[in-house]
């Protein structure tokens, strides 16, 4: 009996997939309370698109990768054509300098990924019951699009280790990178937490979070209904100093935070700073089913060690509070070390199409590898957590 055929189509638009049908994909498990993370739904990347954050002129192409059996969508795959490397945290700028400097074009190249978001999740979503043919159609499909077009790369960004392994099979490049995430060993309170510690360090988030908890105003934990377009005004101003500062330019768009009013704000924990009746300071988290995702920082007036505090701690708070195993605080930030959060590696799969640059950079990745697990191994036995009760009477 002959197989059923496999159709790839590329889209530009989210509002060409019902979202219904997105969703069995992207989170099934969805439809017993909340996805592992919103960051593949339908809802999320729609409000990316619909807002301009994503789309012309922004150098994130939407380009959705679909897989369609008898008629039936059984899988898709976030991808986008990529004028640049930026909002991806996964850098690559090397490999597009040497690249060029060889007489190459770099850009543009395909990217699967989550766009401005260094979330660890599903990037190959399929329908289950459907795992094994449309895993391999998605990755197929893409390493093709991205030859038949004589493109310099594909790069898959913050997969599953399941997929990066399933990639690696298949003939793509695996990078590891790292985190840091906090882990709730049922945890109580936070003074449970807190037990877990060496006495040095315990002492100095009391001392932080005493001086920040002093900054002459209060915090304030915002979810779903509670969240009015007042907060949303205030967290623009807020998100947009730190994006100044950090990337030249904001990412998001202010019509994606209306759109998240909207759509998201059951996903979303905004915690946030108000002193003399003005929100100074605000924490844009996302809730997934076990994680709380940290994402956004930004403030109007500089407290000592309120950033620690809104950031950290009280996403700490919260996670121990929802009984969630992890809290996510985005990349990088060696100082989260001293504040709980562990050091955890991060994979991604790359694909080039010039055969002499491919092993190049395969030999970088795994002097990187090597490395990252030093560093991983090295920092993590660096750690704040006890050691020994000798380590406790010091």
């Amino acid at each position: 009996m002959d197989q059923p055929q496999i159709e790839i189509r590329v889209i530009d638009s989210l509002s060409r997939v019902d979202a219904e049908d997105w969703d069995a994909c992207a989170c099934p498990e969805a439809a017993e309370g909340r996805p592992i993370d919103p960051f593949t739904t339908h809802r999320f990347l729609s409000a990316l698109e619909n807002s301009g954050s994503v789309g012309p002129g922004t150098g994130w192409q939407p380009q959705y990768l679909t897989t369609y059996m008898d008629g039936q969508l059984i899988g898709c795959a976030p991808l986008y054509a990529k004028a640049h490397s930026q909002g991806e945290y996964i850098f690559d700028h090397n490999w597009a300098h040497a690249y060029e400097r060889a007489g190459g074009r770099y850009y543009p190249k395909l990217q699967i990924a989550v766009p401005f978001t260094p979330v660890t999740g599903r990037r190959f979503l399929v329908r289950p019951g459907y795992e094994i043919p449309g895993q391999a159609a998605l990755l197929q499909g893409a390493v093709q699009i991205a030859s038949d077009n004589n493109l310099s790369s594909l790069h898959i960004t913050f997969c599953t280790e399941d997929e990066a392994d399933t990639g690696a099979q298949m003939g793509l490049m695996a990078r590891a990178t790292q985190q840091f995430h906090w882990l709730n060993h049922d945890y109580a309170d936070f003074d449970a937490f807190l037990a877990s510690l060496s006495s040095r360090k315990r002492k100095a988030i009391r001392r932080e979070r005493q001086q920040a908890n002093g900054f002459g105003g209060s915090v304030h934990l915002l979810t779903g209904d509670d969240l009015q377009p007042e907060h949303w005004e205030a967290f623009w101003h807020f998100y947009q100093d730190t994006g100044a500062r950090k990337w030249g330019r904001p990412y998001l768009t202010r019509a994606f935070f209306e759109i998240a009013h909207d759509t998201l704000r059951d996903d979303i924990a905004l915690i946030t700073a108000r002193r003399d009746g003005r929100w100074v300071a605000g924490a844009l988290n996302f809730m997934g089913r076990d994680t709380l995702f940290g994402r956004y920082w930004g403030c109007t007036e500089h407290h000592p060690c309120l950033h620690f505090e809104l950031c950290y701690y009280r996403a700490i708070d919260l996670a121990i509070q929802r009984r969630l195993k992890t809290v996510e605080a985005g990349a990088q930030g060696e100082h989260k070390l001293a504040r709980g959060y562990l050091p955890t590696r991060t994979h991604s799969l790359h694909w080039m199409g010039d055969q002499g640059f491919s092993k190049a950079v395969a030999r970088y990745l795994e002097a990187e590898r090597d490395a990252v697990d030093e560093e991983i191994e090295v920092l993590t036995e660096y750690g704040p957590f006890r050691k020994s009760s000798m380590e406790e009477q010091q």
